[in-house]
């Protein structure tokens, strides 16, 4: 029977088999392999040589791409038995579009030893990042649910962890005063430490360009830093108590936070001025997200808003905020008037995390109700419920955008808009991750 290897291959494959035999003891059928592969130049002390290790390395592929198959044949047949159903719901390719997540979760990913406290989404490698108050973060490949490496160097706990827009770099806060940025292209080295906040860090996002850090603390301030030279560069105050989250709008120019002083604030971040003051919850404000424009025709609807004349934000990012608070509910709010549109009520705990669907149509809440609830944005009805944990739920991620899946950041259809990604991680207080999928 002809064989399917070249030359140059054989030896690769002959060379890599006498170093495992090797390194295993085996040295009787090392000699006899040698022996009958005809390979007399063999040398098995030099660390270096590049077949060394590498059966052991192709093995492991092999096993991780067999469970990919395994998983990926397991989601076909389940399709497949769905298309099939009598009784499957007959929809319009737009709406099969609008992913929502289902029971049961794709993966439950659990390595941590203490609550989950944020997850992020590299935007271009299916990898997911996790913090924990364990004082660590951990690497995940979402799709097949492995887990990859854990990332050390906090003292305490680990608040928050983002990516920046193109994966090139990945940042954390954490209880020990301290901001850490880290190479995911080095394995996760630490590239730089930045000092400035006076008590714990607890929440740091990358700018939309990329070149700079919004974080917030327990200090009362909200601060900006500039990645390249990690100086900081501007401190934004106005709150009364401590700052849980700061976040900006999608182009840049806005930023919401949330404070245990019961109020979320919108700030013009070219000049550090406070827009609207949001008034009206009785409790400490969680979280706090820009609406993306997409759903601003539906927080219309639901508010009975119409566009005033000349309002130049009226298809701008940052017109609309959603919050949630420990009141148990999650209000949505005109950013530019500071007036409240609409109180969402449902959840029976603190409301911990927000996200909107990408579609404009959905608002995704996670609570210490131990749930997950989708909210109709057209109406403000809570369409959909998951008992998601066994404990607290504190964090909710959306899939970022997915550019291409070279891992190199480039588009795949030619500079486009790159697609969404249809998955949803939460974490909870009983130390595990949950994957959401269609």
């Amino acid at each position: 029977m002809a064989s399917i290897l070249s030359e140059r291959q054989k030896d690769e494959l002959h060379r890599s088999m006498l170093s495992y035999l090797l390194s295993a003891g085996m040295h009787d059928t090392y000699e006899a392999l040698a022996r009958e592969s005809d390979i007399s130049d063999f040398d098995g002390t030099d660390p270096k040589a590049k077949w060394v290790g590498l059966l052991e390395k192709k093995w492991t592929s092999v096993i991780r791409l067999q469970k990919k198959i395994m998983d990926l044949e397991s989601r076909n047949a389940a399709l497949v038995a769905e298309l099939a159903s009598p009784t499957r719901a007959v929809t319009s390719s737009a709406s099969n579009a609008l992913f929502l997540p289902r029971a049961p979760a794709r993966h439950s990913l659990s390595s941590h030893r203490a609550p989950i406290t944020r997850v992020a989404f590299h935007p271009t490698w299916t990898v997911l990042a996790s913090a924990s108050e364990d004082a660590t973060v951990k690497i995940w490949d979402w799709e097949s649910g492995d887990f990859e490496r854990t990332v050390k160097g906090h003292t305490k706990a680990v608040a928050d962890v983002d990516f920046d827009p193109k994966g090139n770099l990945m940042v954390t806060c954490s209880s020990d005063l301290t901001i850490k940025l880290w190479d995911p292209a080095n394995d996760y080295k630490n590239t730089k430490t930045l000092h400035g906040h006076d008590h714990s860090v607890s929440s740091v996002r990358f700018m939309p360009t990329g070149e700079q850090l919004i974080s917030a603390s327990r200090d009362k301030t909200i601060r900006v830093w500039e990645v390249s030279t990690g100086y900081c560069v501007k401190t934004l105050t106005g709150h009364a108590e401590w700052v849980r989250e700061a976040v900006p709008s999608d182009d840049g120019k806005y930023l919401v936070s949330a404070s245990n002083d019961q109020t979320a604030r919108v700030w013009d971040f070219a000049t550090g001025e406070t827009k609207a003051e949001l008034r009206g919850h009785e409790h400490v404000v969680e979280c706090a997200v820009f609406a993306p424009v997409a759903a601003y025709a539906a927080i219309r609807e639901l508010g009975g808003l119409q566009v005033a004349a000349g309002d130049t934000r009226a298809r701008a990012p940052g017109a609309f905020v959603a919050t949630g608070s420990r009141d148990k509910t999650i209000r949505l709010w005109d950013a530019v008037s500071g007036q409240c549109v609409r109180v969402l009520a449902g959840h029976d705990n603190w409301v911990r995390a927000l996200v909107f669907h990408p579609s404009g149509k959905y608002l995704l809440s996670a609570s210490d109700d131990k749930t997950i609830r989708v909210w109709e944005l057209a109406n403000g009805r809570c369409v959909k419920t998951i008992d998601a944990h066994s404990h607290f739920v504190t964090c909710l991620a959306w899939g970022r955008a997915l550019m291409g899946g070279s891992g190199d950041g480039a588009s795949a259809n030619g500079g486009q808009e790159p697609r969404r990604i249809n998955v949803i991680a939460s974490g909870s207080v009983d130390q595990s991750i949950k994957i959401w999928t269609p």
